[in-house]
Order: C-alpha cells, then sequence, then structure tokens
C-alpha cells in the first residue's frame, strides 16, 4: 500500500530511532537533516524527493519535526494527489527529555536548546481533521522500543 508517514515531534524525541526500527524496511527516507547545512531550497528538495517516491510507487517517510500544519499540510496534499494514505506518527512533547537527550548528542546532530524550544512552542498534535487518514501516538516503551497507538479523538467545543 502507498503510504505517506509523517513524524511530528521535537528534536531528540525519537523519530529517527523509530524509523530506523519500525518503518526503514518499507519506507524510502526524506528528511532536510540529510541535506548539506548550507542547502538552499530545502522545502523544495524535500518535496521533489517525495514526489519522486510516490510516482514510482515507494512508500516515504518525512523525518522532521513537522510541528504544525504549515508544515504537513503540503506533504498531506501531494500524498492524496499520488493516491496515497497519509499517516502521521505523533510523539507527544517531552521538552525535559528531548532536551536532555539533544544533550547528548554531538556535531551536527545536536540542536541548540533555542531550537528545541522554539519547535516545542509551535509543536501541535496532528488529526484527521488536518486531512491525514491515520495518526498514532508513539512513546518510548521503556524497553527499547516504542509503544504505537491510534490516537483517540475527542469531541471540541464549536
Amino acid at each position: 500500500m502507498l503510504d505517506l508517514a509523517v513524524l511530528v515531534g521535537l528534536q531528540a524525541s525519537g523519530k529517527s530511532a523509530f524509523y530506523a526500527q519500525r518503518l526503514k524496511d518499507r519506507y524510502a527516507l526524506v528528511s532536510k537533516d540529510a541535506f548539506a547545512r548550507g542547502a538552499r531550497h530545502k522545502q523544495q528538495r524535500q518535496m521533489r524527493l517525495i514526489e519522486q517516491a510516490l510516482a514510482a510507487g515507494q512508500p516515504v517517510a518525512v523525518d522532521n519535526t513537522n510541528p504544525s500544519p504549515e508544515e504537513w499540510r503540503p506533504l498531506v496534499a501531494a500524498g492524496h494527489a499520488h493516491g496515497a494514505t497519509v499517516t502521521a506518527y505523533w510523539f507527544p512533547p517531552d521538552l525535559a527529555g528531548s532536551l536532555l537527550r539533544n544533550a547528548a548528542r554531538t556535531g551536527r546532530a545536536r540542536v541548540p536548546d533555542v531550537g528545541v524550544r522554539a519547535t516545542h512552542a509551535r509543536l501541535r498534535r496532528p488529526s484527521p481533521a488536518d486531512g491525514f487518514d491515520a495518526v498514532f501516538s508513539v512513546r518510548f516503551d521503556g524497553h527499547g522500543g516504542f509503544d504505537v497507538r491510534p490516537v483517540q479523538e475527542t469531541s471540541r467545543p464549536g
């Protein structure tokens, strides 16, 4: 089945480890982290790579923070334009834990704390109302793996 997996969460929240453990064997990876630090037009390049994978019938996972509808709206549109389902994997924020794991990173992998905090301020939980066909919550299971569960929608006033 053709699927576009959108990973949504803070830096150092486990998104890349989740991809490596659960999605790597089936999904092509697209991540702006793989682009050169000074690369220009990262968003356009990301979208081109996603479009190419989907056009070739390859499921693709987008491993970025994707904190808000501004980031995920074009991803959802691209997935649906290719007849793919679009699945959000939501990593609920644990700011203290992300800052701690990020501090253990070295080199380019380490993000300035202000960047993690800025992402936290923008982070929003995705929902089917955003166009996702499915939304799963992903948490560390305490045993080196992940607990993945469907997000239960709650009624919103309105």
